[in-house]
């Protein structure tokens, strides 16, 4: 299976995601998510092949979120912004983002990636 992976290096999450991924050899396309953040358009895809709340794309626990004052503000946002806003800035974004292109899973979890991913 080849599995694109948007990732920051710094991130522990993304590190176990990654390990437990290069141990099974998956990994095709490997992003950094802050030099490389995905595109709005990008974002809305892999939005829509999550069925998950587009809440759950943000870092909700990450600095960048809390400077913004994002809590309040989201409600506020249409989707199209919100989208825009995911896409302005990498550390917004909650990673890692896994995808094959079909599916997608956010941050990681043992037992989601190997129900989802083997």
């Amino acid at each position: 299976m080849a599995l694109t992976i948007y990732q920051y290096p710094k991130c522990g999450t993304c590190r176990k995601a990654k390990k437990w991924l290069d141990v099974r050899n998956m990994i095709d396309t490997d992003i950094h998510i802050v030099e490389h953040p995905p595109s709005a358009e990008e974002i809305k895809q892999l939005h829509e092949k999550s069925g998950l709340a587009l809440k759950a794309f943000f870092n909700t626990s990450g600095q960048k979120y809390r400077e913004l004052g994002l809590k309040d503000k989201l409600a506020e946002m249409s989707e199209e912004e919100q989208y825009q806003l995911l896409a302005s800035d990498g550390m917004l974004i909650k990673r890692p983002i896994v995808t094959d292109g079909n599916q997608v899973t956010l941050g990681f979890k043992e037992d989601q990636f190997e129900k989802t991913w083997q």
